[in-house]
């Protein structure tokens, strides 16, 4: 018999937590029934500081299977990156999944994803979801299409556009991401950079279980920038590229207003324009310092040596 450690984050997820156990238990018993092999599913539940009974719910599932359901819950509100960190670290079974306790990432694409990775001389070590359609709003779909895009370009490993954080990975592979101890993560990216080969699964999106998302569009798009300055130098390579412009046009600008004077005589007319101008230089100024000054915080959290999530209990 082998085992499947099923990640599974959760923020303010009360509604969702059974349905999600009961869901993948019906998943788990086709697949017994259907496989020679045996699978036992190993639930950690990942209480990321919920405000509501999340904590409780885990608490009476693993009461009643102590076996299989397992959680770990934190002192605080963490983050998304904290609690996949947390859950790969104390992850052990033969394969671990990924997966979202809404429901939005299908239980049921579990047995394709066994039946491609447990396999004699199977080439592959992960086996990753990309939703092909979703109902969303038109702001988030068109920010999230430009990441995708933006993040390809800036960086050299490449994503996947629309790939989920759902995927399933063997045991070698889960101990190639563990060896990254970085503070800032970016999960997509980290599964990326670790190399190996992948295989893609796609679906058709599907709303919630219960509940609703806990991410708003502003913090969509912290968290997208953030995986760029983890990701990629290119940022700081702009910033050095439009500092280098505009003082190239400086220097012209000088040129033309000493010949301007040699030649014609100065005047006094402009002071419009010059004021402009500095507000534009400073401006610039202050974009190329912002840049610089978020690879500064990067660094300035790495070097404080924290840790990534503090566990308040776990069962």
């Amino acid at each position: 018999m082998k085992t499947i450690s099923l990640i599974v984050p959760c923020y303010n997820e009360e509604p969702t937590v059974n349905l999600f156990y009961d869901t993948t238990e019906k998943v788990f018993a086709q697949l017994n029934q259907t496989h020679d092999e045996q699978y036992r599913p190993d639930y950690l539940f990942i209480n990321d500081g919920s405000a509501d009974n999340t904590l409780d719910v885990m608490r009476k599932l693993h009461n009643q299977h102590p076996d299989e359901v397992h959680y770990i819950s934190f002192s605080r509100n963490f983050g998304k990156e904290s609690a996949f960190a947390a859950g790969l670290a104390n992850a052990h079974g033969d394969f671990v999944a990924v997966m979202d306790v809404d429901l939005q990432d299908p239980p049921e694409l579990l047995i394709q994803m066994v039946d491609i990775l447990d396999q004699p001389n199977t080439e592959y070590d992960v086996v990753g979801c990309v939703q092909k359609s979703r109902r969303q709003n038109p702001i988030r779909a068109f920010l999230s299409a430009s990441f995708y895009k933006v993040i390809n370009k800036m960086s050299k490993i490449q994503i996947k556009q629309n790939v989920r954080d759902y995927r399933l990975m063997t045991r070698r592979y889960v101990d190639a991401v563990l060896e990254m101890p970085e503070y800032n993560r970016f999960s997509k990216g980290l599964f990326s950079w670790v190399g190996f080969k992948t295989k893609y699964l796609e679906y058709e999106g599907v709303p919630r279980a219960a509940g609703t998302t806990s991410w708003s569009i502003f913090q969509l798009f912290d968290y997208s920038l953030e995986a760029l300055v983890d990701f990629s130098d290119v940022p700081l390579k702009l910033a050095t590229f439009i500092g280098g412009l505009i003082c190239s046009l400086s220097i012209i600008g000088l040129i033309f207003v000493i010949i301007r004077a040699i030649f014609f005589g100065g005047s006094v007319n402009g002071w419009a324009s010059i004021v402009s101008i500095i507000l534009f230089l400073s401006g610039v100024q202050l974009f190329c310092l912002g840049i610089v000054g978020k690879y500064i915080s990067k660094i300035y959290l790495e070097t404080k040596h924290r840790p990534k999530f503090i566990i308040q209990e776990s069962r």
